[in-house]
């Protein structure tokens, strides 16, 4: 048994933890401010000294974040530390000066968790009906940024944004990698033993096909536009249940019934972001380019000859065709470093004679979260 000198110590004790906890809350408070205010005088200066400041700084967030990941000593993972810091960070540039990030809506969509995931809560979104008009809104400058998914690791790459890049000159100046869980949603007018529909975009209807089978073998299947526009229909049936995200359900009120269900549990998606800028190097960066071959035998052995010549990774290798030209086709390319390395510049260089044109879309950080 514990006696009661037992049960005043550890009274005593937790009332101390909890004195070292307000102590410490009240520093981590007061040095958030200090950021808060270095990171107006930063405004201050910027306004000053340049003409058209730039305020976000991709390089700059990927290399405070990989060093908070490196510095940290736990409990907390690394994740979770950069993610602290990343809603500090987005806080601090929203007092410098507000970015707009225009994307792939509506609010709800695994795209919008995209944006928030590497922009902040306090980044000011613009959700747009199709990935052409994303590009145009950060092309007419009404968004400083836009955010568009690529490619998929169950379903492969979006070629919509792969063809916006062949018409549009804005550089791709950052990318989010995304795990992509699907909550099984029902609103509380549901009855969960009488659902007769399950709503969702066709591509989260194929990525859960197995656990639908096993699960709701005999219900119906609707695709809609978006996974958004599955949890919003739903709050007012009792019929039917959405497959949707997390960030879906909170948004639309919605009880998670069944926890992601999708097939693949390492279910990815990969997402690009746009500017008008060039992005310097941060130490561990990627570099995305569009080549229009010549129709010739051993064109593409020709353009990826100076790559291995240099010792430079691919990292993807993506056709679309030349339109409107027939039976011509232009290869989208990622890699491994930043144009401004000597190898790179060399095997790009090496490739220009070789083909029709070759286009530097981006250099940019490697996804750090």
């Amino acid at each position: 048994m514990i006696n009661d000198d037992q049960n005043t110590t550890n009274s005593l004790d937790l009332s101390k933890i909890r004195e070292d906890i307000d102590s410490v809350d009240q520093q981590i408070q007061q040095l958030i401010s200090r950021r808060a205010r270095l990171a107006e005088a930063v405004a201050k200066a910027k306004f000053a000294s340049e003409e058209n400041p730039m305020f976000y700084r991709p390089e700059r967030e990927a290399q405070v974040l990989r060093n908070v990941m490196e510095r940290n000593e736990g409990p907390l993972s690394d994740t979770t530390m950069a993610r602290l810091f990343r809603e500090i960070m987005s806080a601090c540039l929203a007092l410098e000066a507000p970015q707009s990030i225009a994307f792939l809506g509506p609010v709800g969509t695994f795209t919008h968790a995209a944006v928030l995931k590497h922009f902040g809560q306090d980044a000011v979104i613009r959700p747009l009906p199709t990935i052409d008009e994303v590009f145009r809104e950060v092309e007419a400058g009404s968004a400083h940024y836009g955010l568009v998914p690529v490619e998929n690791s169950s379903e492969g790459v979006v070629n919509h944004t792969l063809d916006c890049f062949k018409a549009s000159h804005l550089n791709v100046i950052g990318e989010v990698e995304l795990r992509i869980h699907h909550q099984f949603l029902i609103s509380e007018n549901t009855r969960k033993d009488s659902i007769k529909q399950i709503y969702a975009h066709q591509q989260t209807l194929a990525q859960c096909r197995g656990w639908l089978d096993a699960h709701y073998p005999g219900v119906e299947r609707v695709a809609l536009s978006s996974n958004a526009e599955a949890a919003r229909r739903i709050r007012n049936e009792w019929h039917s249940a959405a497959i949707a995200s997390e960030t879906a359900a909170g948004l639309y009120n919605l009880e998670i019934l069944h926890s992601n269900i999708e097939d693949n549990p390492e279910n990815t998606t990969r997402f690009l972001v746009i500017g008008r800028e060039k992005v310097a190097p941060s130490g561990n960066d990627k570099t995305s380019l569009l080549v229009s071959a010549h129709d010739r035998a051993g064109a593409l052995l020709e353009i990826l000859e100076p790559f291995a010549k240099h010792n430079i990774s691919l990292t993807s290798i993506e056709t679309r065709p030349a339109l409107p030209e027939k039976w011509a086709y232009v290869f989208f390319i990622d890699l491994e470093g930043h144009i401004e390395q000597d190898n790179v510049k060399t095997a790009i260089e090496e490739i220009r004679p070789l083909v029709k044109e070759i286009r530097v879309l981006g250099s940019y950080p490697v996804a750090v979260l």
